[in-house]
């Protein structure tokens, strides 16, 4: 069985406040050129269908077009998709059961009864059947009259949480297994191995990281959440795919692409990229005035000029944007004496939790505990 893992559209995406609408509707069409090329018998979309909850009318359009031309293009293929933290839950979910009718899933909630069970999907083929679980973005706190509380009532830990939704389904061992889910997970017992790039949303302490152990009951996992393609536990089975394009300069240079997965028996698992080549590239160039000019480009690019007299020239930005039309950012670099350098450095370099830790000063545990949940809340609420 062949189907396609994909995740984090992100469709409505702004990149320093321009719209990418042109470049989503062409990578959005080479993904369905692909999948008419490819034509795989499953195309999964692990969450972040949306940049926000409340999508404009254009980004719906544009998903709806994308919808409409993939199952055009694989009428055979069962389409699945699951909301991300960025995703309204109950906007996703709408329609479940008459879309499911016409081979779409969409599935925006996770189970929060204890009679339901995580939503899944079985196909056929002629190694017998592949059951897709696909579970949406988790807080714990949806799922507390499942999993349960602590001693003192408080909601188990996302790690906790997950594994406990997770362990409590009844996979069958002997059938092949997949994993659809928007979370952070972590490779098993190392924290640092998987990167965040700068649009994404990073909780103070990574209290919404979740231990890569428990994937190990699935043949496959797809993965949606961490935008630069990364594999999990050092196994091509557990994949984040990453975004199918740039959402920020932080991705420059990362090869973006649909993974593709072939199923054989049972333990038999083979993945390949397909490369998404995007509308424009993004890039950072840091260097003086003259040697930028010299190496124009249609890309999106942000230029850091090393030569303060270049920045403060009249004719700077004229110049600049007539070498380089989708210029989205022009600074300088500091040229401050080194101490006073130094400490702006710093400060930038600052998260919002040790910003309002070193301005209030003297916080015990509690405290810390307490203004760490009202970041966490406040950064989820803003996407």
């Amino acid at each position: 069985m062949r189907f396609f893992h994909l995740s984090d559209l992100h469709i409505g995406l702004k990149l320093m406040n321009h719209d990418l609408a042109e470049d989503q509707e062409h990578i959005l069409a080479e993904i369905v050129r692909l999948a008419a090329e490819r034509q795989p018998d499953a195309v999964v979309i692990a969450g972040d269908i949306y940049d926000k909850a409340v999508p404009s009318a254009e980004a719906v359009s544009r998903f709806d077009h994308f919808v409409t031309e993939l199952a055009r293009a694989v009428p055979q293929a069962e389409i699945m998709m699951i909301s991300g933290n960025h995703d309204s839950a109950d906007r996703v979910n709408v329609f479940r059961q008459v879309l499911a009718r016409q081979h779409i899933h969409m599935i925006g909630r996770p189970p929060e009864l204890p009679a339901e069970t995580i939503a899944k999907v079985t196909l056929t083929d002629d190694y017998g059947p592949v059951n897709f679980y696909l579970l949406p973005f988790v807080k714990p706190s949806m799922v507390k009259l499942i999993t349960g509380t602590d001693k003192d009532g408080n909601n188990f830990s996302y790690d906790e949480a997950v594994h406990r939704l997770i362990l409590r389904e009844k996979l069958a061992e002997q059938e092949r297994n997949v994993l659809v889910s928007h979370q952070f997970y972590l490779s098993t017992g190392k924290d640092d191995t998987i990167e965040r790039s700068q649009s994404e949303i990073v909780t103070v302490g990574n209290i919404d990281s979740v231990q890569g152990d428990i994937l190990n009951r699935f043949d496959y996992a797809a993965l949606g959440h961490i935008h630069k393609p990364q594999r999990l536990n050092g196994k091509d089975c557990y994949r984040y795919c990453g975004t199918p394009i740039a959402c920020s300069f932080s991705e420059e240079g990362q090869q973006k692409g649909v993974i593709e997965v072939d199923l054989g028996a049972k333990g038999e698992v083979t993945t390949t990229v397909l490369p998404l080549v995007p509308l424009r590239q993004v890039r950072t160039i840091k260097d003086t005035l003259a040697n930028v000019l010299a190496q124009p480009s249609g890309d999106y690019v942000s230029i850091t000029l090393t030569d303060a007299d270049d920045y403060l020239a009249f004719d700077m930005r004229d110049r600049l944007d007539a070498c380089f039309p989708h210029l989205l950012h022009v600074g300088r670099e500091r040229t401050e004496a080194a101490g006073y350098r130094l400490e702006q450095g710093e400060a930038v370099q600052l998260s919002p939790f040790e910003l309002c830790r070193n301005f209030l000063q003297d916080l015990d545990e509690e405290e810390e505990a307490l203004l760490a949940a009202v970041i966490n809340e406040v950064q989820e609420a803003e996407k």
